[in-house]
């Protein structure tokens, strides 16, 4: 094989390779943007916003979602998983609804977390709170049980039953369930 040969499959080659590495890119890009609705239960703040659209989180949207969820107690703001929202989303797409997710807990610091835990079983001492990977809501119209149950159809993280208090809690830990 001559050395024009040899350059001409390497470069057959990478066209190959770089055709198919664009493929799914093109394919990210075509999906639907992803909108989230949300509303802080404690602040008042109401925030909707495209998170996600051409294959990549909108970096402007995620830091408003970390602004909104961010400890009512303390102010303190912190990163929300991106795929806590994606979660919130399929929630509302599996249950056919576009409603705005009500929030009555999203990120918490160790000292609201510490706070709660000291008064109230309910609240793990690690909670995915403290990460922002973990959620408390409800939403205006749905029964909770229903909530929880669709959340729990999609096996994609914790599920935590309230209804004395009102809310389900949705996180993107391991799969599980509890009654709280």
């Amino acid at each position: 094989m001559t050395q024009l040969q040899r350059r001409s499959l390497l470069a057959a080659g990478l066209a190959g390779g770089a055709a198919a590495l664009l493929t799914p890119l093109k394919a990210l890009a075509d999906l639907p943007a992803r909108n989230l609705a949300v509303l802080n239960l404690h602040t008042g703040e109401r925030l909707q916003a495209v998170y996600w659209e051409s294959g990549v989180y909108v970096a402007d949207a995620l830091s408003a979602f970390d602004k909104v969820l961010r400890d009512h107690r303390t102010g303190e703001v912190h990163a929300i998983a991106p795929g806590l929202l994606d979660l919130a989303v399929a929630l509302s797409d599996r249950l056919g609804l576009r409603e705005t997710v009500q929030i009555i807990s999203g990120y918490r610091s160790p000292q609201t977390n510490s706070m709660l835990h000291a008064a109230s079983s309910g609240v793990a001492t690690r909670s995915l709170h403290m990460e922002g990977r973990a959620l408390d809501i409800r939403m205006q119209g749905v029964d909770l049980a229903r909530l929880r149950d669709t959340a729990w159809s999609l096996q994609q993280g914790g599920v935590g039953f309230y209804p004395g208090s009102d809310f389900v809690h949705i996180d993107v830990g391991r799969v599980r369930r509890w009654n709280g």
